[in-house]
């Protein structure tokens, strides 16, 4: 019997997290604080992105520098 209850206890934890993390309780004041701090903020604060460029390193090239 305590068994179901500490796991009925947990789920409803788990389950209000969930959506307290998603945003879904801000109605009700309880907001996370980097609910602001969605991806396109983000993106927008980014300095050149652009200029990002990944590089395969093969085993036969001998830069002879650290990457």
């Amino acid at each position: 019997m305590k068994l179901r209850l500490v796991l009925a206890v947990l789920l409803l934890a788990n389950t209000g997290y969930w959506l307290w993390s998603r945003g879904d309780l801000a109605g009700f004041g309880l907001a996370p604080a980097s609910l602001n701090e969605r991806e396109p903020q983000r993106l927008s604060r980014q300095v050149h992105p652009e200029w990002l460029q990944i590089r395969k390193e093969g085993k036969g090239n001998s830069t002879g520098g650290a990457p």
